[in-house]
């Protein structure tokens, strides 16, 4: 196990994630909008609308998702709901991090909660903190047993919801094609 400042949280907790409280459930209309978007051929429309329905559920600051390289062990930005602060285009890499082995290698969520955990794993640190953002969940996009990219929820709030988790997870899982199409 990574030795993490507390705060990040690297292993999924047992527990009521499925239970969604109000405020993070998925609804008729977010269930309409999803499948409007998976009839839809424009380019990352799931996508799109994941963030739509994350935005009303859990009320993140910041969504971006990336396209993973594992040849390279980099990650370059293919969505961001912030183009001036994090353009698509961007690229990190991610060769000897922990963070990229554990989401990247070992296909795991990650859930980084407070300043500490923000500053820990995160080169761009200053940037998140700078506008408000003060933790995150990164989803592995999955397919065959190998990691595509991520889709990334940041929050202004310093503790990560169990809720949101979960549905950050089941997002992840919702706009996978649109890793399979681009």
């Amino acid at each position: 196990m990574l030795n993490a400042p507390q705060g990040a949280m690297l292993n999924a907790p047992q527990g009521a994630m499925l239970n969604a409280p109000q405020g993070a459930m998925l609804t008729a209309p977010h269930l309409a909008l999803l499948t409007a978007a998976a009839r839809d051929a424009r380019p990352l429309a799931l996508l799109a609308a994941a963030e739509v329905v994350a935005r009303q559920a859990m009320g993140h600051g910041l969504c971006t998702a990336m396209r993973f390289d594992a040849a390279t062990m980099t990650v370059r930005r293919i969505f961001s709901t912030d183009a001036a602060a994090y353009p698509v285009g961007g690229a990190k890499p991610k060769r000897d991090t922990a963070w990229g082995r554990h989401v990247l290698e070992e296909r795991q969520v990650f859930v980084g909660e407070g300043a500490a955990a923000i500053t820990a794993f995160f080169d761009d640190h200053t940037l998140i903190l700078g506008l408000g953002l003060r933790s995150i969940v990164n989803v592995p996009i999955l397919h065959g047993g190998a990691c595509l990219g991520t889709v990334n929820f940041l929050f202004s709030a310093e503790n990560i919801q169990p809720e949101w988790r979960a549905l950050a997870e089941l997002l992840g899982f919702v706009v996978t094609p649109d890793w399979l199409t681009g």
